[in-house]
């Protein structure tokens, strides 16, 4: 009972440590650790490693004392062994070198961790107090002077030694001595350093309660983002997602789908793997069968797996579970998280690992370290003090040593002969991997540390006892100071520095898998990612060296909900699925996309119009009435030969001047009217070629006021006609307005009129040169802008009007007797004027571009055509061809 209560006394005042020097511990052997290695030493690195699985342990009972050893046989990770001699040969190099540590001597105190929480605490308290028995609050057997221990091989066993870490302080008794390097500094800190090599979430850090707890390794979240730069450089959109059933794989894969969705990538499956330690029980068996055909049937072709050791396990038997059962080959792309380094148990010793070719990882960087390979030739399997040799020794050369039964039964003997280069890759390398890269470098950086404190003895008192230099009590807070600022360069070139978190400067490697039949494999570095980068150049891959599973023979593989949508296509999301799955629908009119897998389609600039597939934009090409084009040729032709037929039929006119047909209804009508239509052909050419500031100025308002002077000619040679009729009768008083007067009076009268509107146009509101983007999908329209649509209108109906006018006193008039009487002629030629002008209206309202061009220099020359042969085509004739009929007694005949 006294017992009882001093056990529980202790572990409520843990601080109550007792110090017994070298005493030996009087107390029993409660339960004994079988697997350690231990080398003695003025400082001591300690550490946890996790290698051996324990698939059962003995129940425990509080009435009996527990099993001192585990009922089954361990199952090994040979790989992990070499984190064990890493940490052994960084030791061995610094306490060989002269330049660090030159009077200290390191040494190392290790133990394993069995993948169990359980046996991580109770091997935590070993590394604090006892090395055989697991004695709490007792330092007795030896002195260890602890400076620092090495977190797990993940960030569970870390958060497990931390648990404890964090209760028990040192030094041993309760006060706190002064430092005998900063007399005057008291430390602030308590609690073992820790440091950790595993990939450590940030939110965990604060359950650690530990201050002075160091990274080998960068951020989790560089890792996180490493996976998605790798997803969307390759874009795999479409991708699946292995984590264990678990806390640890639980935050893995919210982080992961966090990411995801701010990425447009979505996880096809989010499968948890159960992870368990004690063996393969029936129901175990039939959730790897299950896995297993899980993996065959699924369609994605990327994985990303977070690859911690336990879930790469039950991966790989789900794996040879497929080998077993013939069942379809996988052929994937797996991205494996930094904690994979191809490492598998001795069970799977004959699984095809070319299922893991072309795989891609990302790892913690690392370099080859000089002289490892010749260390590790040194190992001898007979060595008392590495209690983890004999069982790597027989699992990974499967063998055993004469002193057990099994190698009898099985005739597999180990003679300690054997060479390590013969191990097949997944087992063991000879090569320094990421994980033992980083222990490498941890006690490395413990070293640096520590020559940083010791250096600094000339400025201050050291302890001096009667026994000569005692060894040095160290705290931690003191190593702290020179830990978080230590900047070196370690054997292989790397530099190693930690940020202000605490966390490893650096980045990480990607990595292809490469596998051969002999289970052998290779590790090609394909590029990197590197957070202190700029952001458009943290993540660098070289595609061109990048070997793919055979099945995607060397093309790269894509992994989508469905196809891409081509350029030319929008994504259109399908209803009750994720958003990565969504059907393609082809770009509206007017739209183009240039990129596969594009949200929405968009116009192009205004300058250019889609093409046939809509997945590109070209050049809209320029829309005028040119000269150097069919229509404006023809147009021009034209109007230069009515141009010519004009003049020419005003040179005959002239000539013929004093001829009765000449000089009947006002000879000067005749010639201006001739002289307006010649200019009205003239007129038409101005609305060919490209428009220009004066051509849109004259276009319109010359051809209004031309137009006039020609249809108020036709009005008043009409008038003229009517009252050369009505003056003939007895008594008549139209007498009076015979004469060149009148007709001269309607012109000018008309004229004016229409100049007059065509001044206040150009005053307001000209035309002008104008570009038109729009009306025509595939043209840039060069026109002249009427500048004011009212303004225009009053032209077109003022010239209607008078033309309308023309048309009804003609026609009233078409049967006055009069052998050269023109009114018939001039109501023929006034019914072509307006019926050309109606059928302008809709026809060039209805037309765009160059073509509403035409129309109207069409209508100037069809109209003005129809003036000049329906009134002069006569006259012409008969000056022309029928001479006789121009003459004086058959007009005086005809009249009478």
């Amino acid at each position: 009972m006294d017992a009882f209560i001093m056990l529980l006394l202790l572990l409520i005042f843990p601080q109550a440590e007792v110090r017994l020097g070298l005493v030996t511990c009087g107390m029993n052997d409660p339960f004994l650790i079988q697997h350690q290695f231990h080398l003695p030493g003025d400082i001591i690195i300690s550490g946890i490693v996790s290698q051996l699985f324990a698939p059962t342990y003995a129940s425990f009972r509080f009435t009996e004392k527990p099993q001192g050893k585990h009922l089954n046989e361990y199952t090994m990770v040979p790989k992990n062994y070499q984190h064990v001699l890493s940490l052994v040969f960084a030791v061995k190099e610094v306490n060989e070198k002269s330049k660090i540590l030159s009077n200290v001597t390191l040494g190392f105190h290790i133990y394993e961790s069995y993948f169990s929480a359980m046996m991580t605490y109770q091997n935590t308290l070993n590394l604090l107090f006892t090395q055989d028995k697991t004695v709490l609050n007792y330092k007795c057997d030896f002195q260890k002077n602890l400076i620092a221990v090495l977190g797990g091989l993940d960030w569970e066993t870390s958060l497990y030694m931390a648990t404890i870490l964090s209760i028990y302080k040192i030094p041993q008794n309760g006060s706190v001595e002064p430092s005998p390097f900063f007399p005057e500094e008291r430390p602030t800190v308590k609690g073992e350093l820790m440091i950790s090599y595993c990939l450590f979430p940030a939110e965990m850090m604060a359950k650690t309660q530990l201050t002075s707890m160091y990274r080998m390794v960068p951020s989790e979240a560089h890792q996180f983002n490493g996976i998605i730069l790798l997803l969307l450089h390759f874009q795999w959109k479409w991708v699946g997602i292995i984590a264990s059933e678990d806390d640890k794989g639980e935050k893995f894969a919210q982080s992961l789908a966090q990411l995801f969705s701010g990425s447009a990538i979505c996880a096809a499956f989010n499968k948890k793997i159960q992870v368990q330690s004690n063996g393969l029980g029936d129901k175990i068996i039939d959730y790897i069968v299950g896995l297993a055909k899980f993996l065959t049937e699924t369609d994605v072709n990327v994985i990303v797996v977070n690859a911690d050791t336990r879930t790469m396990l039950i991966l790989q038997w789900a794996l040879t579970v497929v080998e077993w059962n013939a069942l379809a080959p996988l052929c994937k792309v797996w991205v494996m998280t930094a904690h994979w380094d191809f490492s598998s148990e001795t069970f799977h010793r004959f699984l095809d690992t070319q299922v893991f070719h072309g795989a891609l990882s990302l790892a913690i960087h690392s370099s080859q370290v000089q002289g490892f390979k010749s260390f590790l030739r040194t190992l001898n399997p007979y060595s008392e003090e590495d209690g983890f040799i004999r069982i790597f020794w027989e699992q990974a050369f499967d063998c055993a040593f004469p002193d057990t039964d099994v190698g009898e039964a099985t005739g597999n003997r180990c003679t300690g002969e054997e060479k390590l280069e013969g191990i097949p890759g997944p087992f063991f390398e000879m090569s320094m991997t990421g994980q033992s890269y980083s222990i490498y470098n941890a006690v490395y950086a413990m070293a640096h540390a520590l020559h940083a404190m010791i250096s600094s003895r000339t400025k201050h008192r050291i302890i001096a006892c009667d026994r000569g230099w005692e060894p040095l009590k160290l705290q931690q807070f003191q190593l702290h100071h020179f830990l978080k600022s230590i900047n070196f360069n370690n054997s292989a070139g790397d530099k190693v520095s930690f940020d202000e978190k605490g966390e490893l400067v650096s980045g990480f490697d990607i990595i292809n898998w490469i596998t051969f039949p002999n289970k052998s494999f290779f590790r090609v570095k394909v590029g990197e990612m590197d957070p202190q980068a700029p952001w458009d150049r943290d993540l660098t891959i070289d595609e061109k060296i990048i070997t793919w599973h055979n099945r995607f023979n060397q093309v790269m593989p894509l992994s989508l909900c469905n196809d891409n949508c081509p350029a030319g296509y929008s994504m259109k999301s399908k209803e009750g699925t994720p958003f990565c799955c969504y059907d393609c629908v082809r770009c509206p009119e007017g739209k183009i996309s240039t990129h596969k897998d594009t949200d929405d389609c968009f116009k192009c600039p205004e300058d250019q119009y889609p093409n046939k597939d809509k997945n590109g934009c070209l050049p809209k090409r320029l829309n005028y009435l040119a000269y150097d084009e069919f229509l404006g040729i023809t147009l021009a032709v034209l109007a230069l030969s009515l141009s010519f037929t004009t003049a020419f039929m005003l040179a005959v006119f002239i000539k013929h001047w004093k001829t009765p047909i000449v000089k009947a209804n006002n000879r000067q009508l005749t010639y201006c009217l001739l002289l307006a239509l010649l200019f009205c052909f003239f007129c038409s050419l101005m609305f060919i070629g490209k428009p220009q500031k004066l051509s849109c100025l004259l276009q319109q308002t010359a051809f209004g006021v031309i137009f006039v002077v020609a249809v108020s000619s036709v009005l008043a040679k009409t008038i003229t006609v009517v009252l050369a009729f009505m003056a003939t009768k007895p008594g008549s008083r139209m007498r009076k307005w015979m004469g060149k007067g009148l007709a001269n009076a309607v012109v000018l009268c008309c004229s004016f009129i229409q100049a007059s509107i065509c001044l206040i146009w150009l005053c307001t509101d000209p035309p002008f040169p104008e570009v038109d983007m729009h009306s025509l999908a595939e043209e840039v329209i060069l026109k002249c802008n009427e500048g004011s649509v009212l303004m225009f209108s009053c032209v077109l109906a003022y010239m209607g009007f008078l033309a309308l006018i023309s048309f009804f006193v003609a026609f009233f008039a078409r049967k006055l007797p009069d052998t050269f009487n023109e009114a018939k002629f001039i109501t023929f030629s006034m019914l072509v004027f307006c019926s050309v002008w109606l059928s302008f209206v809709p026809t060039y309202l209805s037309t765009k571009g160059k073509y509403m061009v035409a129309v109207e220099v069409f209508s100037i020359l069809a109209s003005s055509a129809g003036l000049l042969g329906c009134i002069f085509s006569p006259k012409l004739y008969i000056i022309m061809l029928r001479p006789e009929l121009n003459s004086k007694e058959l007009l005086i005949r005809s009249k009478n």
